[in-house]
């Protein structure tokens, strides 16, 4: 199979298990033609997940060190993958603008509660539902919509390459009300984000693959793929791994769906350029 790529992964610098060399060499036993490193990009306050911001300097040295010594035998690459939490914080603002990176990825892990205090949303099940009674008065639609339009926005303050897993948050939702994804309104907010993001037409989406082998789900729901390919968004497929042995979890089953939904190339990054490349299965 060729498409042995990914561009979002995580080592110990942030929430990974494991140094950045062990997942380049992983990279290299599984026979990848390009890696990419994406640690979560720093906060304006400490967390259990995201680099701090005065190691961001040795992140940078380390992933040059590592394309010098495995120069000829894969192509390396650093990103970030980096929050939106407030128009002062996010992929566009300077800061992030002038790191010398070779892409960036913006996701979206945060809301604000009623009072403006950041609440992660990316948590398990169980967590979502307490928080969503603790912080949001259990307003589903208020957290739906609220989780879209930032999504929105960020797009529109652009800074990055790719968005990443862009509906995480429709199967917290689903887990505490059955059905919610599917009823009408939750159906418009998703048909208007994939509008925006068709229109914008400068970055791409990623699929990703981290659950899939848990749950048989991807980010976005395979049920996404051929709205993706009506607009004519390209697509990206990472892994999202935090282990070196992850880096290609599902990967074969990701390009195999997408193929079905109608798509013949995914977006990968050789020679410093996003590049289409056919699937090959």
């Amino acid at each position: 199979m060729e498409n042995r790529t990914n561009y979002h992964s995580h080592c110990s610098f942030c929430d990974g298990h494991a140094p950045m060399e062990d997942f380049v060499c992983a990279a290299i036993r599984e026979g990848f033609t390009a890696y990419g490193i994406s640690s979560h990009a720093p906060l304006p306050y400490s967390t259990r997940w995201t680099m701090e911001r005065r190691d961001v300097p040795a992140y940078l040295a380390e992933s040059r060190r590592l394309k010098q010594k495995y120069e000829g035998k894969i192509e390396l690459y650093v990103g970030l993958e980096i929050d939106y939490l407030d128009e002062g914080w996010n992929p566009s603002v300077p800061f992030f603008r002038a790191l010398p990176l070779d892409y960036r990825i913006a996701s979206l892990h945060i809301l604000p509660d009623g009072a403006g205090n950041p609440v992660e949303i990316d948590c398990g099940m169980k967590t979502f539902s307490e928080r969503m009674r603790d912080c949001f008065a259990n307003d589903l639609e208020a957290v739906a919509r609220a989780y879209y339009a930032t999504q929105r926005r960020m797009l529109r303050l652009g800074g990055f390459d790719v968005l990443g897993h862009c509906d995480k948050l429709d199967s917290r939702v689903e887990y505490c009300r059955p059905g919610i994804t599917g009823e009408p309104w939750y159906r418009r907010l998703r048909e208007d984000f994939l509008d925006e993001v068709a229109a914008d037409g400068s970055v791409m989406l990623e699929v990703n693959t981290k659950k899939y082998e848990e749950d048989a789900h991807f980010f976005p729901a395979s049920a996404w793929f051929p709205e993706l390919k009506r607009r004519g968004i390209p697509v990206v497929v990472n892994s999202d791994a935090h282990y070196p042995e992850r880096i290609n979890a599902s990967r074969r089953e990701a390009l195999e769906q997408l193929y079905a939904a109608g798509y013949r190339s995914v977006r990968e990054l050789h020679g410093g350029r996003w590049q289409d490349v056919p699937i090959g299965l």
